[in-house]
């Protein structure tokens, strides 16, 4: 079990250090003009960054969940079953991936802000519960806070991609459902089973943001060879 907890903690310090690295080149439109209407950067280099922003988070939560599961060991055997739909992507953005080629690039667009939107709250809840466990790890904590704040980066830089591939005006979004029930309970047990399955399923929800905007490029980007979405 030791062996295997460090090698846990080297592989995310390792990720880390890759985090560190294209912090500074943020997925938003640095280069914007005065007037914030147009971006100078170009398309190609827009959607690498968001590609590579999504790669990122999805890995990110791939560690939390690890360690978050690590961390567990010492409560003893608990059930880690995340309950079906708990804290769940909407049922608008699941698909087939016989139904993936037929989707438009706004409905791309239009989804992965959902999904952005949708974990904001939940993640920024997550963060807070994960404080008041006594024996959290530090790089537990810093991936929760990471994941929360790059989410946030990556929305702003996909409405930066709305505007470049779709217009102003070309996508508008009805204001998101209330996705943060966390409740205060006095059942330590209950806690921890609800935290599990936050990040069980924003690490799902995740890939899929990574797998829609990986799509997104291949189309505006090569526009062949898309097939293996």
């Amino acid at each position: 079990m030791m062996k295997k907890a460090t090698a846990l903690q080297v592989c995310v310090a390792i990720v880390l250090c890759s985090l560190q690295a294209v912090i500074a080149s943020a997925v938003d439109c640095a280069d914007q003009d005065t007037g914030g209407a147009s971006c100078t950067i170009s398309l190609e280099k827009l959607l690498d960054r968001a590609v590579q922003h999504a790669e990122l988070i999805y890995r990110v939560s791939e560690e939390s969940k690890l360690l978050f599961e690590e961390m567990l060991f010492s409560f003893g055997g608990v059930n880690l079953h995340a309950p079906r739909g708990t804290m769940c992507a909407p049922k608008t953005v699941s698909m087939s991936k016989s139904e993936i080629q037929q989707i438009s690039d706004k409905w791309i667009l239009h989804s992965v802000l959902i999904l952005i939107q949708f974990w904001t709250d939940p993640l920024a809840d997550l963060q807070a519960s994960l404080e008041n466990y006594e024996n959290a790890s530090s790089a537990l904590l810093n991936r929760s806070k990471w994941m929360s704040t790059k989410l946030t980066s990556l929305e702003q830089g996909v409405l930066v991609l709305v505007r470049q591939i779709l217009g102003d005006g070309g996508l508008l979004l009805d204001a998101p459902g209330e996705t943060s029930d966390y409740i205060v309970s006095s059942d330590k047990l209950e806690s921890v089973r609800r935290d599990y399955s936050v990040l069980y399923c924003f690490r799902k929800d995740a890939h899929k943001i990574e797998t829609f905007l990986k799509l997104l490029k291949c189309r505006q980007i090569d526009k062949e060879n898309c097939s293996m979405f």
